[in-house]
């Protein structure tokens, strides 16, 4: 396919994200806002990554699809994302789940989703559908998957990532030909198919897929009457196509947006482990992930803050920060950061200390507190002299402790905590 073709492609599909997603495993992160919506890497949200990658690829007519409380998540995308030009039939549009069939059902699964706004889909007559998940941190250009499935010949395309074969019970997993034709849907394998001519891996499903638009709206409507089905791309509309369609899997190494590591990235920041571990690489010397990378931006809402501020410099107190990334608006009285993640807005007062922590928009230190290996949730005031972090056993009383020791901590847990004496 000639380059003016692949322009006219891009500007044929429609990009549908399905951002209603709970995300419980993040805990009472997405107590009130739905998983896309959490913030990521200092001043963005998970859902800005999806929508970018769009933007970046050239596919800029984007539907976003919510359902679990959304408004923050609805709130973000109007104010960050209206740049776009509807002159020249570039948007991204916000769909509210509605109950659209006769049955008046929240979303049932991911096909579900898709069908219950086929209405609006035709409306804008796409030639593909691009199916996105809008809760991963990736960066990838569409357009190379596009360009495969088109010149494939193919009805659907699944866009998969190499993982060892050993973890491999973990995801779903594609068995394919050597053409990357696909022969076999399995789903948390004990024996993983591997990947042809490499033993040591297997094929997972990234949740990305690309259809023709007809074929995907006709599949949709059998689905939907089908009462065996759960309605999910994955499970139940994807493995009926086997052996009856052309349907190819698309290496996510082919398109990923490479980083300074030169793997290809994609992270599920579903659980708060994950999502610690992830936003901390960013402060690494080289982090998996490049941010910095002009060619590839990520777009995002963010309010006007002055510059980060850094006061006081004696031997007795010094605002500083090593191995940290700190947002604008931050201000370091007289404390000590250190290998952490500090969002917008964030003070840190005198004699305290920030170690191995992210830190969401708003958050307080007090004077005197320690925060190790924690994640604050927006809006946390630290008491004066609260150590979080270095007693398991006593953080569990009041706090979340994750499996591997990270301590979530909200402005409602704080409540709880008795109040601190008095440190000179």
């Amino acid at each position: 396919m000639d380059e003016i073709n692949l322009s006219v492609a891009r500007r044929d599909t429609l990009a549908l994200v399905l951002a209603g997603g709970k995300g419980s495993r993040l805990k009472n992160l997405t107590g009130d806002q739905a998983k896309p919506a959490v913030p990521f890497g200092g001043k963005f949200r998970i859902i800005d990554f999806p929508l970018s990658n769009c933007i970046n690829s050239g596919m800029r007519r984007i539907c976003v699809l919510t359902q679990y409380k959304a408004n923050t998540l609805i709130k973000h995308l109007q104010q960050g994302w209206g740049f776009l030009q509807p002159a020249l039939n570039e948007f991204v549009e916000i769909w509210p789940a509605a109950q659209q069939t006769s049955e008046e059902v929240w979303y049932q699964g991911t096909a579900d989703a898709v069908y219950q706004n086929l209405r609006t889909i035709r409306q804008h007559h796409p030639k593909y559908i691009l199916i996105l998940a809008g809760d991963h941190i990736y960066k990838q250009d569409y357009s190379k998957m596009l360009k495969q499935h088109i010149e494939a010949g193919a009805v659907a395309t699944v866009s998969c990532i190499e993982v060892p074969r050993e973890t491999a019970h973990e995801f779903g997993i594609l068995d394919t030909d050597t053409d990357s034709n696909i022969i076999k849907f399995v789903e948390k394998p004990k024996d993983p198919p591997c990947i042809p001519g490499n033993p040591d891996r297997s094929f997972a499903s990234m949740g990305i897929y690309i259809f023709n638009a007809d074929f995907l709206i006709d599949l949709l409507e059998k689905d939907a009457v089908n009462k065996d089905s759960s309605h999910d791309f994955g499970k139940d509309l994807l493995p009926s196509l086997v052996g009856k369609e052309k349907i190819i899997a698309h290496r996510f190494q082919d398109s990923c947006v490479y980083n300074k590591t030169d793997d290809a990235y994609w992270r599920d920041v579903g659980t708060i482990d994950a999502y610690w571990e992830s936003n901390l690489d960013l402060t690494n010397v080289i982090p998996d992930l490049d941010l910095y990378d002009k060619r590839w931006p990520i777009w995002t809402f963010q309010e006007q803050h002055p510059a980060a501020k850094f006061v006081f410099d004696s031997d007795l107190r010094r605002g500083e920060a090593v191995d940290s990334l700190i947002s604008a608006g931050c201000i370091i009285s007289g404390g000590t950061v250190r290998h952490s993640l500090l969002f917008s807005d964030v003070r840190v007062h005198s004699f305290s200390l920030v170690e191995d922590s992210v830190v969401l928009p708003g958050c307080v230190i007090n004077r005197h507190a320690r925060v190790k290996k924690a994640i604050l949730a927006e809006g946390c005031v630290i008491p004066r002299g609260l150590v979080i972090g270095e007693n398991p056993e006593e953080d569990a009383k009041y706090f979340y402790v994750s499996q591997k020791g990270v301590v979530l901590v909200t402005p409602d847990m704080l409540k709880k905590v008795p109040v601190q004496p008095e440190v000179s």
